[in-house]
Order: C-alpha cells, then sequence, then structure tokens
C-alpha cells in the first residue's frame, strides 16, 4: 500500500478541485496513482463542483456574528453567482456556519496563498531547530527524512492557521473546502469565501 501523504493529496487537490477528504480516499482506492486518482474522482461525479470554480462570483452577502455573551465576534464576505442565491436560506445558513466555525477555531487566513512567506519561513525555522534538538538527543535523520518532517510541520501550520484547511467543527472529517464545495454543488453556483475578521475582547485584530 503506497503512502498517502499529504502533498500527494495536495497535488490531486490542486489538480482536480475536489475535497481533501475525496482526494485521500481516491488515492487510498488506487494506491497512490495520480492519474488513476483523478479518473475516479470523474467516474464518481466528485468534480462537478470543480468545473464551477472559475466562474464569476459578484454577488454574496456580508454578515456578521456575535459569539455567546458577546466576547467573540466575526465580519465575513462570502460571495456566489447570483443575488436569487444570496437571499436563499440554505446559502445564509452555510455562511452562519462558516462564522462559527471562525469564532471557535479562530483561523488567521482564508487560504495558503494568503500567508506572507516570512511566516512560513519562521514556521519552518521554528519547526527546524525542534528537530535539530530531537536529532541532538537521539540517532540523526537522514536529510530526506527531514525534509519530509519539516513539510509535514508546515502542513499542519498551513491546516491550523488557514480557515479552508481546517476541519470543519461540526464534521471534522471534512474541512472547510469540502464543506464549500459540497454547498456549490447542492446550488448549483461557485461560491467563493473573500474575506473574514475575528474579534475577540482584548485581543488585536
Amino acid at each position: 500500500m503506497a503512502d498517502i501523504t499529504a502533498e500527494l493529496v495536495r497535488q490531486l487537490r490542486d489538480k482536480t478541485n475536489a475535497g481533501m477528504m475525496d482526494c485521500k480516499k481516491a488515492l487510498t482506492e488506487t494506491n497512490g496513482n495520480l492519474e488513476e486518482a483523478e479518473t475516479l474522482l470523474r467516474k464518481k461525479g466528485i468534480l462537478k463542483a470543480g468545473s464551477k470554480a472559475d466562474r464569476a462570483t459578484k454577488e454574496g452577502v456580508i454578515a456578521s456574528y456575535i459569539h455567546g455573551p458577546g466576547r467573540v465576534g466575526v465580519i465575513i464576505e462570502v460571495n456566489c453567482e447570483t443575488d436569487f442565491v444570496a437571499k436563499n436560506e440554505i446559502f445564509r445558513d452555510f455562511v452562519k456556519d462558516l462564522m462559527l466555525h471562525i469564532a471557535a477555531s479562530s483561523p488567521q487566513f482564508v487560504r495558503r496563498e494568503e500567508v506572507p512567506e516570512a511566516l512560513v519561513a519562521k514556521e519552518r525555522d521554528i519547526a527546524a531547530g525542534l528537530l535539530e534538538a530531537e536529532n541532538a538527543k537521539g540517532k540523526p535523520k537522514p536529510q530526506n527524512i527531514i525534509d519530509q518532517i519539516l513539510n509535514g510541520r508546515v502542513e499542519k501550520f498551513y491546516a491550523s492557521a488557514c480557515l479552508m484547511e481546517q476541519p470543519f467543527i461540526k464534521n471534522p472529517d471534512q474541512t472547510i473546502t469540502d464543506f464549500v464545495k459540497s454547498k456549490i454543488a447542492e446550488m448549483g453556483e461557485n461560491i467563493n469565501v473573500r474575506r473574514f475578521v475575528r474579534y475577540a475582547v482584548g485581543e488585536e485584530v
């Protein structure tokens, strides 16, 4: 059985626009073969949502949410293609779920492309320092293993810091990207989480 790495899953996701869990399952079923996994996703019809990803999203909503006794608040902009969908109750409930998730999970960015390179480099340096300390206590690891570990830890940082890569609080087996794609498929329109701000009492924005 092939090792289904996060990088392999990312490659398939970038190629197909399918959700991360769908990509991982397809790769597992095809023993890590990217081409066969893409074909399998097509056969299952999972790429239907991805085919809408390039369509313009000029409608949508700006919504706000105050959590509990008023110590956490979220403002979000979510775009769709038509005003009809923007007014749809399913879409509005979807936006509420996103705000609830943001309030609970504290992402810093919408997606990894927004993360400053300097911050990624800093996280990699921290991981390298920790790994160096671990190596000093035991048998040194070969460089290729070190690189794999560092890449894995950077991927974990992205999964923690980026909204679209976080596990959805209502369904931890599904990332926010998967959740968005499920709504794209359900409503038949492209949906784009454009931006958000999370406020917490005593914290800087």
